[in-house]
């Protein structure tokens, strides 16, 4: 799944690419990627409309139209957009085009067809499920230590599904969840509460730190994620843990071990990263 870093690279491409760009006419093609209205709502709808900027929450995209409208979009699994020549022969998982007035195609594309894009008033994004609850985003500015101290406090949860909750802290998934909990040497089945205020002061800068590196690598591909330009993310050369079951822990040698958590693939340095007995 896109991730904060990955989200944000689409974000800056289609800046560069779109912006300014008026939609001619629209094609949508499974008109189920559409939650809130019709396929012919949202061509009608939407058509004729200047794609005027792209803002992101988490890993929300959100495309600002003229005349004060939003088109709210999740990637979920593998989600992407491009754009093209107009006429370029759409692939099989293309599902979206819309047509621009400059002789181009932005087109979204999802192999597994789990993307969605509502439309909504610009300024009532946060009735859109998922935004209504999201929590800050990972900045020095709206991430503070004491909003760490009393959320991860109040919780029994165990902390690797915990940082996975949007509600709590906005952008991070799996990738991004191991490596953190990883560069903090917090075991991912530790509780939310046992975390001394040390260790989240820690967490903290490190969920900071390593996606502004990981944007600035322009994202992780793991599978089928592309940038707005088609191209594939580097970050995922930079990863410590992530998908390195088996091999050394970079930091003291003992070979990376990977279990099933909260249905998600989990990997961890069963000596850098202890769980307490009591726990």
């Amino acid at each position: 799944m896109p991730e904060l870093p990955e989200v944000e690279t689409v974000r800056r491409g289609l800046n560069e690419l779109v912006a300014g760009s008026k939609i001619k006419d629209i094609e949508v093609l499974y008109p189920k990627m559409i939650s809130n209205v019709t396929g012919d709502q949202f061509i009608a709808t939407l058509k004729g409309r200047e794609l005027e900027k792209v803002d992101r929450r988490g890993k929300y995209l959100l495309i600002r139209l003229s005349g004060g409208l939003t088109i709210v979009s999740h990637l979920r699994m593998e989600g992407n957009y491009d754009v093209v020549p107009e006429g370029e022969k759409p692939h099989k998982h293309t599902h979206i085009i819309f047509h621009l007035d400059d002789g181009r195609e932005l087109r979204y594309n999802d192999t597994r067809k789990f993307g969605r894009m509502s439309v909504v008033n610009t300024g009532d994004e946060y009735d859109v499920a998922g935004l209504r609850t999201i929590g800050p985003e990972p900045t020095e500015e709206t991430l503070t230590l004491e909003y760490m101290i009393k959320i991860f406090g109040k919780s029994r949860k165990v902390v690797k599904p915990f940082l996975l909750d949007q509600s709590n802290i906005a952008g991070l998934g799996n990738i991004y969840a191991d490596e953190v909990l990883w560069m903090s040497k917090i075991h991912p089945e530790r509780q939310a509460n046992s975390l001394t205020k040390a260790e989240l002061a820690e967490l903290r800068k490190n969920i900071i730190l390593e996606l502004q590196k990981a944007i600035a690598g322009h994202g992780t591909t793991v599978h089928s994620y592309s940038n707005a330009y088609g191209e594939a993310g580097s970050f995922q050369n930079q990863l410590n843990v992530y998908g390195r079951q088996g091999e050394p822990c970079l930091r003291c040698g003992t070979p990376i071990v990977k279990i099933k958590l909260a249905q998600r693939g989990t990997h961890f340095c069963p000596h850098c990263q202890v769980l307490p007995e009591e726990e």
